[in-house]
C-alpha cells in the first residue's frame, strides 16, 4: 500500500519553546494524534475497543528531530506500516513541514486484551488489512537503534 496520509495539524502557540520552535516533547503529540486515526482507520479504534475489550498499546517509540518546526506551520503526518504479526503492530509516521522531512516516529504496538490482562492475536481481517498495508520497502532510517559505537 505505501505511504498513507490521514492528518495534518497546525503548530500551538503552547507547543513552542523558549526559542520559538516546537518543543521536542510536541513532536511526538500530532504522530500520537495520527496513530488514533490509522487505528480507525484498520478498524481498531475507539468501538473496536468499546466491543472487544482490546486496545493497541504502544511499547516502544524512537523518535528523530530532523529540522526544526516553527510558527506558522502545518505539519503533514504520513504513516507507514512496516510489519505485523498477530500480536504486535510495527509502524511509523514522518512529519512533513512545506515538503521538508522535519522528524520521524517508529512505533512498535502490542494487541492488548484489557479484559484478559495480556496481549492478544488480533482479528484475522485486522491482520489481514494490516498486511495489505505493509511498506513494499522499510525506509533506511527504520529499525536503528541509539549508540556510541559506530555501526
Amino acid at each position: 500500500m505505501g505511504i498513507m496520509k490521514f492528518h495534518s495539524e497546525e503548530i500551538k502557540e503552547e507547543w513552542l519553546d523558549p526559542y520559538g520552535h516546537l518543543n521536542e516533547a510536541y513532536y511526538l503529540v500530532p504522530f500520537s494524534n495520527t496513530t488514533w486515526i490509522l487505528q480507525d482507520h484498520f478498524k481498531i479504534g475507539v468501538p473496536y475497543f468499546e466491543e472487544t475489550g482490546c486496545a493497541i498499546y504502544t511499547v516502544e517509540t524512537h523518535l528523530r528531530y530532523l529540522n526544526d518546526v516553527r510558527k506558522p506551520a502545518v505539519m503533514q503526518i504520513e504513516s507507514m506500516i512496516f510489519g505485523s504479526d498477530p500480536k504486535r503492530i510495527w509502524l511509523a509516521h514522518q512529519m512533513v513541514v512545506n515538503g521538508t522531512v522535519c522528524a520521524t516516529a517508529e512505533f512498535m504496538a502490542l494487541h492488548y486484551s484489557t479484559r484478559e490482562g495480556r496481549t492478544t492475536a488480533m482479528p484475522g481481517e485486522v491482520q489481514a488489512r494490516l498486511g495489505a498495508a505493509k511498506m513494499p520497502a522499510i525506509p533506511d532510517w527504520a529499525g536503528r537503534k541509539i549508540s556510541l559505537n559506530k555501526r
